[in-house]
């Protein structure tokens, strides 16, 4: 094992807190601090010690591929870290965005290649399904819900404007699409009036907060609508969201650890002054209902839990050790990411043992052939799934 050093996303969405926090740093922070990036994808890999210098881990891999991966993750995916591991910490909404499935993203990236226009959708040829498991309480929209809901809902704005969206939700299912693409597509000279017209029909209504919200941070993007159409998801520490190809979703206030497949693939749907390619996400969108986003830890272990996924790319657990149970070997493949969120916990695999403070990560090598957990604390540990 080996100390790992992340770098920090400073999108303007960021917490100057909660990052700041769990690492035992000044608060707040200078600027927003929006997300901590543990893995080695090639936008911004994490590094770590050599001759006491940082080497960006994606080096480290490309040195000793085999070493590193391991044969069955060079079999499944080539020779990259096949997973990403984030601590997102979210102040303020983010856009509201879905991800393409792995035929998705191997035809868009050849498609903006062969176009060669400049214009990218697909910034490389892989899927990005995610899990986001809560550190502390936290708000997020995530999949569609009954469209007869969400046409109740904006029925009682009563707001004129919206009777060809509701006209489309009477399809049900069937009408999503319509429903979605009139949004998007709405006249940017009427944006903010519809916008305002819902803001204020909202008042005292179920949704109230949640459009005060949206619209005070983008008061003419149609996306503050389109949120009315998605699962409102509450979720208390410890609880997950999955969030598989296709499926709608922004966060909108917390902190949590967020493990996904090694993408930046982003199809953007709104709330967001970036361009949104509308074609383009309605192709990539599934149009289903979401009866449950919210996933329960399962444990595993005396002290571990995990989040099963219908992905091979990651799995996730939490570890907790403490005076009772002060030591814990985890049965799962590496090469492994290991992020403390409390206390202080020892990670040792057959080479060699760190040492971890909250807001600490290591990582450790497949050749490693064994992790364990031991100390009084908490960690989350990503490895790639089971074959």
């Amino acid at each position: 094992m080996e100390l790992l050093y992340g770098p920090i996303k400073a999108y303007a969405w960021g917490s100057r807190c909660a990052i700041a926090e769990l690492q035992g740093r000044p608060v707040p922070s200078e600027g927003p601090e929006a997300e901590l990036w543990l893995g080695a994808h090639p936008g911004a890999p994490a590094a770590v010690k050599r001759a006491g210098e940082r080497v960006a881990l994606t080096e480290v891999l490309a040195a000793d591929p085999a070493g590193w991966l391991g044969k069955g993750v060079l079999d499944r995916f080539g020779a990259r870290l096949p997973f990403l591991l984030k601590v997102l910490a979210a102040a303020a909404p983010l856009s509201l965005q879905a991800h393409p499935d792995a035929e998705q993203a191997r035809a868009g990236y050849a498609a903006d290649d062969a176009r060669g226009d400049g214009h990218r959708n697909y910034v490389d040829p892989f899927h990005k399904p995610e899990l986001l498991v809560a550190l502390g309480p936290m708000e997020a929209l995530c999949g569609f819900r009954d469209p007869a809901i969400s046409a109740e809902v904006l029925a009682g704005l009563g707001v004129p404007e919206l009777k060809p969206v509701l006209d489309a939700l009477d399809a049900g299912v069937a009408g999503l699409p319509e429903a979605v693409r009139l949004l998007l597509t709405w006249p940017s000279a009427q944006r903010a009036g519809l916008v305002a017209a819902v803001r204020t029909a909202a008042v005292a209504g179920p949704d109230t907060d949640l459009v005060e919200l949206l619209a005070e941070a983008y008061p003419a993007d149609p996306g503050v609508v389109v949120a009315l159409l998605l699962n409102r998801v509450r979720l208390a520490p410890g609880e997950a969201i999955w969030m598989p190809a296709g499926n709608l979703h922004a966060y909108l206030r917390g902190t949590g650890v967020e493990v996904m497949a090694a993408s930046d693939n982003v199809l953007r749907g709104g709330l967001t002054p970036k361009p949104v390619d509308v074609a383009e996400l309605l192709r990539v969108l599934r149009f289903e209902v979401l009866d449950q986003p919210v996933v329960a830890p399962r444990p595993v272990g005396e002290g571990v839990v995990t989040w099963p996924v219908p992905v091979p790319d990651f799995a996730l657990h939490r570890v907790r050790v403490n005076d009772r149970r002060p030591e814990v070997t985890l049965a799962v493949p590496g090469p492994w990411v290991v992020l403390c969120t409390s206390g202080q916990v020892n990670a040792a695999d057959l080479v060699d043992t760190v040492t971890l403070d909250a807001g600490g990560a290591a990582v450790g090598a497949a050749a490693g052939r064994a992790l364990t957990l031991s100390g009084v604390g908490e960690v989350y540990v990503a490895s790639p799934g089971p074959c």
